[in-house]
Order: C-alpha cells, then sequence, then structure tokens
C-alpha cells in the first residue's frame, strides 16, 4: 500500500482524538508485521549547477536517473522554468509522462520558503507559494512536497515568537496539502531547525496526519553522534535526504550507510530513500558512485 494511502487509512480507523496523529503515525508504523521496504530515489538538487546554468533539462535530469537505475526522483521545484512561477499544465503534464515513459515514479517535489519572517504579509506568501506547489506536486502524481520552517529569528523577536509563526503558516499549509493528497515534508536542514529535539518539539505542536519530516542527515551537526538522532527523529520520517557526509563532532565524514540501514530496519521504515550528492565533480559519476554503494547496502 501507498505511503500516502496507508497513512489515510490509519486516520480513518483509529481513534485520533485521544492522541496526537504524528505519535498515532509512528505507532502503527513501528508497531506492524509489514517488512520494511525502501526504494531509491534521485534528488534533483545532485544536479544543481548543470540545472541552473542551463547545462542540463529536467528532461535530460529523468534520463540520467532511469540510466543509472533509480526508482524514483524527487523533482525540487527550482529546476521547473521560471520558478518561483508554477508552470504550466502542458510542461507538468510533459515532465509526469516522460517519467511514465521511462519507469521512474515522481516521488515528490520542494519549495523555498521562509515562514520565520516578521512581516505578516511576507508570511502570507510563503504560505501562497507553498499552496501553490502542493497543487503542482498533486498534478505530478507526487506524494510529498519539502518545505523549510524558517531562517534565523528576526532581529527583535525570541525564538518562541517564531516558533509560533512556523507552526500557524505550517498547520494552514498542511490542511490545503491534505485536501490535495500531498504530505509536507519538513526539512531538518540546520536553519530554525538545527537538532532532533527541535523537530520533535515543532512537528509534536504542528500535530498533523498531513505533515512529517524530510530526515537529512547531514544537517543534524550541533551533537556529537548525528545516528542517534536520526534514529531520534525516524518515526517522523516520511521521505530522507541521503548524503554522502554526515556530521561527527563537527567534522564531516564519510556517510555510514551501514549504520542508517540498521536505524531504518528497527523502525519500520517502508517509503523512498532520496539521494543528494553536494559538493565539487561531474555530478552523474558522484551520483552514479553513491546509488551503487547504497544499492550494495539497501539491495
Amino acid at each position: 500500500m501507498e505511503r500516502r494511502n496507508f497513512l489515510k487509512s490509519a486516520a480513518a480507523t483509529m481513534a485520533l482524538a485521544a492522541f496526537p496523529a504524528r505519535h498515532v503515525f509512528a505507532d502503527v508504523l513501528t508497531n506492524q508485521s509489514f517488512p520494511v521496504r525502501t526504494k531509491i530515489s534521485l534528488n534533483a538538487y545532485s544536479f544543481n549547477d548543470p540545472l541552473l546554468v542551463g547545462k542540463m533539462t529536467l528532461d535530460d535530469l529523468l534520463e540520467s536517473a532511469a540510466e543509472i537505475g533509480f526508482e524514483g526522483v524527487d523533482l525540487t521545484g527550482y529546476y521547473f522554468p521560471e520558478y518561483p512561477k508554477v508552470p504550466t499544465n502542458e510542461y507538468i503534464y510533459h515532465i509526469k509522462h516522460k517519467a511514465f515513459d521511462l519507469g521512474l515514479e515522481i516521488c515528490g517535489s520542494g519549495v523555498r520558503n521562509n515562514f520565520a519572517q516578521a512581516d505578516p504579509q511576507a508570511r502570507e506568501a510563503a504560505k501562497k507559494h507553498v499552496k501553490e506547489w502542493v497543487q503542482v506536486a498533486a498534478k505530478l502524481g507526487g506524494q510529498t512536497l519539502r518545505i523549510f520552517s524558517g531562517n534565523d529569528i528576526p532581529q527583535g523577536h525570541s525564538r518562541e515568537e517564531v516558533f509560533g509563526w512556523i507552526v500557524d503558516c505550517v498547520k494552514e499549509c498542511a490542511e490545503y496539502a491534505g485536501q490535495q493528497g500531498i504530505v509536507l515534508a519538513i526539512q531538518n536542514h540546520d536553519d530554525f531547525l538545527k537538532t532532533a529535539d527541535q523537530v520533535e518539539e515543532i512537528l509534536k505542536a504542528i500535530d498533523s496526519k498531513s505533515v512529517g519530516l524530510m530526515l537529512d542527515v547531514g544537517s543534524y551537526r550541533t551533537q556529537a553522534d548525528p545516528y542517534f538522532e536520526i534514529r531520534q527523529t525516524i518515526k517522523y520520517a516520511i521521505t530522507w535526504q541521503l548524503k554522502e557526509e554526515v556530521y561527527v563532532n563537527g567534522k564531516a565524514v564519510k556517510t555510514d550507510l551501514a549504520k542508517i540501514k540498521a536505524i531504518i530496519d528497527q523502525s519500520n521504515y517502508r517509503g523512498y530513500l532520496p539521494i543528494e550528492t553536494l559538493g565539487p565533480g561531474d555530478p552523474k559519476q558522484k551520483i552514479g558512485v553513491m546509488f551503487s554503494e547504497v544499492k550494495k547496502i539497501f539491495g
């Protein structure tokens, strides 16, 4: 059963009023007898440089993903023509059909947003932007839309105040996303959300079955052991950014994929594992290497 359909089924059959929705969802995932199932996908940000300068199109990206052997793609909104403007239906359905022809699933998309802005009108604009791209994700046939919480705390405001802005914005967008069959995936991006405790705090406050976590393994950077924080928050994960490096004691080191797999196996996570490679070098070569490494560990 697809993760989104499973989410709806669980919500319909359990007494959600008695418990926070995310906690119920997390408990269902860890208590079910269904086996762990992961599918390897490509995060479009891996081709950020060639996509931004026009050396590559989304069509090219899809062909590269199929050639390497990915099962799905996460098509970040930045790389659609004229972003942040919403693409035409003609283009959306062209990309959807192209992926279908290549045997790829479009697992989601993502946007730039900042709900930590002091100007209420700026926050309204950010909510409008997220809702517009919820529609794009739905038309693409995706499951998730990646969003951010917010950037730095504006001068003259407290963290508690900004926390309230973000929670209110995400709740409103989540209600809309749920009506479109999309789940919002908040990324822990070493911005307003730096630690696992902060991730848990905000997801508990949002308390929506239409919101989960994009678990970014490379953005837990304040604690000595990122794997502890990954384990702490995997119960909220609905998608990932599986990166080449994590930060251990503040230093970038190669991601231990065997540790990641062990954490996933203990959690009964079922869904996509989007790969994102960063830094200098030929992106297709880098992605191919990491795909082989992930495939070797996860099968």
